[in-house]
């Protein structure tokens, strides 16, 4: 490798001093970063232009299409490579951030995988990306553990107990402005990933598993082109054997629905699966449908369920797709946060989870998430009923599955309208999220749900969208306008001044995030992602 100019920018403003920070910033380990920045950071840029042109293309039109130029991928029979052992029975994933609590109760929940979120669930502050890295390394190293300050100590089980992990990186479009390669700030999915895999290849290999991967936030299949030619290059430069990695694709954006089977063959040598990332893929309808009128504008978040058509066009195509090339369907999240003091409460939810744990099961799917410990048997029990001892449902092909471009974009034939309780219900998640992703946090409980990045963008975009077509809610009759979203927000913040104590409200960094989504929500013109000005706000 050459030898490329490299800064690590630490200490005060800059991202603070992160313990043993060393251990996971080493000049190799800095160099093998530089190394996949410097070949593949331009195109990566390239690819967020080719964004805001088809975006452009879909404000002029109207219309997304399947792309007439990969038919031919679409029509012939090809297979991805073979799961490995460790993928092959994927009933059950945890989701959350690989802070050291976490870390330690995802891999023993009992789940098959836990996804290692470095990405929604993860607010990236410059500790957060070190320490996670580091807590992921003791992890393989059996040399985690954590304590409360009541005494209570978290341990790992073990090995066989274990969950297998799928580390997820941040997605294309954030710079990770604490790495400098060459004076620029480096991509932070290649900082992501780079670091995960310069560490922890070679100990997941010696485990006999290896460096498996979650693909967030991709919208066409160059931009899986250029994961598998980094997978490619990555493992060139370790010696490690071509096809190591795998990977699984998220689909949570609309572009991306249409290009599922190009998705897999760009990434066939790596690919693992797809997922139906649920709450993204409604926010990238939001985001791109947003000039066209009444026929896209969705009612409240919780009214949009699987069931609407737009939805189970999707999901249905995403098991065909995946199942005809040998790859894994995994279904969407199940957010809820078990209640321990409302037993009726508990029961309703838990069966809410049950109901669509039951219906991705039936539908084909080899299986879904889950974002706490005890959703884990309610989504394993479902799973279990379908599969029996099979590992997964890659046989079930579901060819009789028709989907076309009409029926991905109906989303004008959803039930449900929006509401005054739905607008406040964005303003509320949309704040809180914010409030404490600001100070670090990526995974946070609200109202009974754990919320991350995903759902505060269909929050705040789904205030923008009301705004800017006019809504009038059907309860109240109020039409959504920017002054009634900021007396909202002044009130919420009121409610959570009264409840939370002058002190500890003013401790927080509610003005911060009051800023943060006025500027998103409001905005003249819409905001590609939230994190991008929230960056500027983070250490």
């Amino acid at each position: 490798m050459s030898a490329p100019t490299i800064v690590v920018k630490h200490g005060g403003a800059t991202g603070g001093s992160v313990p043993r920070a060393d251990e996971v910033l080493g000049p190799e380990a800095l160099r093998f970063v530089a190394a996949l920045q410097r070949r593949f950071g331009g195109r990566r840029l390239e690819l967020l232009d080719r964004r805001q042109a088809r975006r452009a293309e879909i404000a002029r039109t109207g219309r997304l299409d399947f792309l007439p130029e990969t038919a031919d991928v679409r029509a012939a029979d090809w297979r991805v490579a073979e799961a490995p052992p460790a993928l092959r029975d994927r009933r059950v994933e945890i989701t959350g951030p690989a802070d050291r609590k976490m870390t330690i109760n995802a891999l023993n929940s009992g789940a098959r995988i836990w996804l290692a979120d470095f990405e929604d669930a993860s607010a990236p502050t410059w500790h957060n990306v070190v320490a996670h890295q580091l807590n992921l390394i003791d992890a393989y190293d059996r040399r985690i553990d954590f304590s409360t300050a009541e005494g209570k100590s978290y341990r790992l089980r073990p090995d066989d107990e274990l969950a297998t992990v799928v580390m997820r990186p941040r997605g294309w479009h954030l710079d990770e402005r604490h790495v400098l390669v060459d004076g620029a700030p480096a991509s932070g999915a290649l900082v992501d990933f780079g670091l995960y895999f310069f560490h922890n290849a070679a100990r997941l290999l010696d485990r006999g598993l290896g460096p498996y991967f979650y693909l967030p936030k991709i919208e066409s299949h160059l931009e899986a082109r250029l994961w598998n030619d980094v997978f490619l290059h990555a493992q060139d430069l370790l010696d490690i054997p071509r096809g190591t990695i795998r990977a699984t694709v998220l689909i949570e954006t609309v572009t991306a629905a249409f290009e599922m089977d190009e998705i897999l063959y760009e990434l066939r040598e790596h690919a693992s699966g797809l997922n139906a990332g649920r709450w993204d893929y409604l926010f990238s309808i939001v985001k791109n449908f947003r000039d066209a009128g009444d026929a896209f504008v969705l009612p409240d978040r919780n009214a949009v369920t699987m069931t609407a058509p737009f939805m189970r066009a999707y999901t249905e195509l995403l098991v065909r797709t995946c199942h005809r090339r040998g790859a894994h369907a995994i279904g969407g999240m199940a957010a809820v946060i078990p209640s321990r003091r409302d037993a009726t409460a508990n029961a309703a939810a838990l069966a809410k989870v049950r109901d669509d744990k039951d219906r991705e099961a039936e539908d084909g799917f080899d299986g879904s998430w889950v974002a706490h410990p005890d959703l884990v048997p309610v989504c394993r029990e479902a799973f279990d009923a379908v599969l029996g001892d099979r590992p997964n449902q890659l046989g079930r092909t579901r060819d009789e599955v028709e989907v076309t471009a009409d029926q991905l974009l109906d989303v004008a034939s959803t039930q449900g309208s929006p509401t005054g309780a739905g607008l406040h219900g964005a303003v509320g998640v949309g704040l809180r999220y914010l409030e404490a992703w600001l100070r670090g946090y990526g995974a946070v409980a609200v109202f009974g749900l754990m919320e991350d990045v995903a759902t505060a963008e269909i929050s705040r975009s789904q205030v923008w969208q009301w705004i800017n077509n006019g809504v009038v809610l059907s309860d109240t009759g109020e039409k959504v306008t920017a002054d009634l979203v900021r007396r909202l927000v002044v009130e919420e913040l009121g409610s959570l001044r009264e409840d939370l104590g002058d002190r500890n409200f003013d401790a927080g960094r509610w003005a911060d995030a009051r800023d943060l989504f006025l500027r998103v929500a409001l905005a003249e013109e819409f905001v590609d992602f939230l994190t991008l000005p929230g960056c500027e706000l983070i250490d």
